[in-house]
């Protein structure tokens, strides 16, 4: 059957909105910002699906009277939109992405990991317990400014604890950027309290580690028990993988849910502009510096360091900043390299293979 995909395009006259895109799509999560990449005759031989699941193996996409699982391709992850080519599935091109999460992979070959892509709320997930940590908060905020999507960070069991104010209060200092939601996992408290966010074709992920609560947040959203949890160590608060893989989950009203598996790691990567946003009193201070390059650790007429005498910067902050710029240097000028490298080893296979061709 031929399908009419005209109604995948905003109407030329401006009358056509987003609840005329045809319903399947939409509730996957289909925008303008996608539509505006394809022209509608291409979309006969090649419809658009969407990434919901990564398997070790496959990747599991779904769309209009489509749900195929295809091969697996390190230039792809959970949430990207695919046109589907059936006849040459490794050739369904991947639609510019709206936002992607991306870290560096754990091991020592320095390679990009792809997390997530398309996500427009990141609830980043931290428990009141000994789970809690602003230097890891920091990372994942870091991540989520990085790739322009809203964080929300989410303060979990505190029904076990007498009073969340402290958590609260040090977790809203990461940043005035970043909205803080303390709550019960296991009560009516998520579907409230964060329903501003998980408005209908809007996607949002869960990220955090093991045992903070990140499947029974998404549970109680999707109003199932559907995903597995585990109770956490009572010795030392720390969670047990039970989140495999990634995957979306569609709620009641259409949102969209990424439950990921805890990270033990994230390692930051071409994230500079994130760093500079979330420490950005430290950005601003730095424009009154006497040296332009001014690294903010000896030189004289240092803002920041003047600022850290006075008390405007609290001096462990800054030295959380100094790891991760220094971090994020190391880590992007060595990815960067390597792909100077393939690319070189790319050309000369190229010309090889042309001198052979040659000589035949």
């Amino acid at each position: 059957m031929t399908r009419d995909y005209s109604q995948l395009f905003p109407a030329q006259s401006g009358v056509q909105d987003a609840t005329d895109r045809p319903v399947f799509l939409n509730t996957l999560g289909w925008q303008p910002y996608f539509s505006q990449q394809i022209d509608i005759s291409e979309l006969a031989q090649t419809p658009p699906v969407r990434i919901v699941e990564v398997h070790r193996n496959a990747l599991h996409v779904i769309g209009d009277g489509i749900d195929e699982m295809l091969p697996p391709r390190q230039d792809a992850t959970v949430g990207d939109w695919l046109l589907f080519d059936r006849d040459n599935l490794k050739s369904s091109r991947v639609l510019a992405r709206k936002s992607l999460i991306k870290r560096r992979a754990p091991g020592t070959d320095r390679q990009e990991q792809l997390i997530a892509a398309n996500i427009d709320t990141a609830f980043i997930v931290t428990s009141c317990n000994q789970d809690f940590n602003i230097a890891r908060l920091e990372r994942y905020v870091a991540v989520i400014f990085e790739a322009e999507i809203t964080p929300v960070i989410v303060l979990t069991k505190t029904d076990m604890i007498h009073d969340p104010q402290g958590y609260i209060e040090k977790a809203k200092g990461i940043s005035k950027d970043v909205a803080v939601v303390a709550l019960d996992a296991k009560s009516d408290e998520p579907k409230m309290k964060l329903a501003d966010w998980c408005k209908p074709g809007v996607t949002v992920a869960f990220l955090g580690s093991s045992g903070v609560g990140k499947s029974t947040l998404a549970n109680a959203l999707l109003e199932t028990q559907s995903i597995v949890t585990q109770s956490i160590r009572e010795d030392d608060a720390k969670g047990r993988h039970t989140t495999t893989r990634r995957q979306l989950h569609t709620m009641p009203n259409h949102c969209l849910i990424l439950d990921t598996p805890g990270m033990r790691e994230l390692q930051l990567t071409d994230a500079a502009s994130g760093i500079e946003d979330l420490f950005s009193e430290i950005r601003d201070l730095s424009d009154r510096c006497r040296f332009k390059n001014c690294q903010h650790e000896t030189e004289p007429g240092c803002a920041v360091l003047n600022a850290v005498e006075t008390g405007e910067v609290d001096l462990d902050r800054l030295a959380r900043w100094r790891k991760l710029v220094a971090e994020d240097a190391f880590n992007s000028t060595t990815l960067l390299e390597r792909k100077t490298k393939d690319k070189a080893f790319g050309k000369m296979v190229c010309t090889l293979v042309k001198q052979n061709d040659k000589r035949k």
